[in-house]
């Protein structure tokens, strides 16, 4: 229970009808969620808009609604709240509901196209072997502590969100590190909080049936370094061509990292095996257990954040060479006749380029790169031609097949890749609907020393077919075929 008053503060709110000395029971923004005494805010979605379902959230029991158009008939038992953007009022509400938890923790969040969910488990696991208690907000699954929750998505609901930093709090977290996805930038998902440091990955082609170009899918990125303030840092990956777009307005503590270009915190591969890697960090050597240059980017963001949060150099080295990046992301497996398995969820050209480029440096020259690989449907058509593109340029046979084809035909989707293969690539490609007996025929062409990509899914644990979701494991399944081969 807490006062009206304390939700609503630090919202512009345009105009108030009826009682303000009223008592919330929950915050909610889903009308089958309301029970007695909620306040009900209607936010207007992609999909649905919440205005139409106030009738039934008042039936329901909610005693205040937050909203942007005031319906035209209002009853004298409930109280209406009208603001300007009813998302941002979420977000802020939220926090104010839960205490605002991320004013009592450091939260650093991290964005960027590629290796979000890298960055962000990694300075988790980081965290936990410099003797902290800490959280993690990922694409993969949630951490209170020692505690998983199931992810649902890249970035929570606000009020899902804050109850799990709440969560954090009270478990005695003293810091937490999640993934900021571009959608919930644009959707206010992450109003209200209150974040110690941000971190910038990189920015490629994605996303584009949401944010429509890639100038709004950079600004949505840069918006939430925008919204830092001057006790935070902000750290930018300056051999990313929009790196410094993304300091250019903020308020937070500026500090860059890079291989290539002039920057704060610098990093250079000496030598790469499939097991992992020896890096010259920041003037040091030190041997990590993730491979590729990706990787490096990844490791080195790892670094200049832990060092920005004031942790020893020596003691984060130490702890960096121990720990294992996130699940599906180059996950190695070696069957029982030599076969090399790599399962990742590059689903991004870029991504998919990164992770081949990686094999090839890898490999001794003699052996075959067996690449199988799908896009997902409902999503991004325009990046389909050109990871398929990716894939037959580095690869020596590519398999097309299914990802989570959604509610899109899987031979359409198919096609559509199909469409960007050059003439002189289309020998070395074959195209199998059913992903399971794609991962098989990869490994049926396997030959011992030979090295399989199956990239997309990575951490995912199923398959989504016509709004149904499918057990499904890439990594299992390349366990299994390797077992019968």
């Amino acid at each position: 229970m807490k006062a009206l008053k304390d939700i609503l503060h630090g919202i512009p709110v345009r105009q108030v009808i009826g009682n303000l000395n009223v008592v919330v029971g929950s915050l909610c923004f889903d009308s089958r969620k309301v029970r007695r005494d909620s306040l009900f805010v209607a936010v207007v979605g992609t999909q649905t808009d919440g205005h139409e379902y106030i009738d039934h959230a008042i039936e329901a029991g909610a005693s205040v609604i937050l909203c942007e158009q005031l319906p035209e008939i209002t009853r004298d038992d409930v109280t209406y709240i009208q603001v300007d953007d009813t998302a941002f009022a979420l977000g802020v509400s939220a926090s104010n509901y839960y205490e605002n938890p991320s004013k009592q923790l450091r939260l650093v969040g991290v964005t960027g196209t590629n290796g979000k969910t890298t960055i962000a488990t990694l300075l988790y696991k980081l965290f936990r072997k410099l003797g902290y208690e800490a959280g993690l907000l990922s694409t993969v699954h949630n951490q209170v502590g020692d505690r998983m929750v199931e992810a649902t998505h890249t970035t929570p609901d606000p009020i899902a969100l804050n109850a799990l930093l709440q969560e954090m709090v009270e478990a005695g977290c003293d810091y937490c590190f999640m993934e900021v996805s571009s959608h919930a930038i644009v959707q206010q998902r992450i109003a209200g909080l209150n974040f110690a440091g941000g971190i910038f990955s990189n920015i490629t082609h994605d996303h584009l049936d949401f944010h429509k170009t890639f100038d709004q899918y950079i600004k949505a990125k840069k918006t939430f370094f925008d919204g830092l303030d001057r006790f935070a840092f902000a750290l930018s990956n300056a051999d990313d061509k929009n790196g410094m777009v993304m300091l250019q307005n903020t308020f937070a503590h500026k500090k860059t990292y890079g291989i290539k270009s002039m920057a704060d915190f610098k990093a250079k591969v000496i030598e790469s095996h499939f097991d992992g890697m020896m890096l010259y960090l920041d003037g040091q050597e030190v041997w990590v257990k993730l491979v590729g240059g990706f990787n490096a980017y990844n490791i080195l963001a790892v670094y200049g954040a832990a060092i920005l949060l004031e942790q020893e150099t020596v003691k984060v080295l130490t702890a960096l060479s121990n720990i294992t990046g996130a699940e599906g992301r180059f996950d190695t497996i070696v069957s029982p006749k030599g076969v090399i398995g790599v399962v990742d969820y590059a689903h991004t050209p870029d991504a998919v380029r990164n992770v081949l480029e990686t094999i090839n440096n890898l490999r001794q020259k003699n052996e075959h790169v067996i690449t199988v690989l799908g896009c997902g449907g409902d999503r991004d058509k325009t990046k389909r031609p050109q990871m398929a593109a990716v894939a037959v340029n580095n690869s020596d046979k590519v398999i097309i097949t299914s990802d989570n084809p959604r509610t899109e035909d899987p031979m359409q989707i198919i096609h559509d890749m199909e469409a960007g293969i050059p003439e002189d690539g289309k020998r070395k490609v074959f195209s199998i609907a059913d992903r399971r007996e794609a991962i098989r025929a990869a490994c049926h062409l396997a030959q011992p020393g030979d090295i399989i990509l199956v990239a997309g899914k990575g951490h995912e644990k199923y398959q989504e077919i016509n709004s149904e979701r499918f057990d499904f494991d890439d990594k299992q399944i390349l366990i299994n075929a390797f077992n019968e081969q």
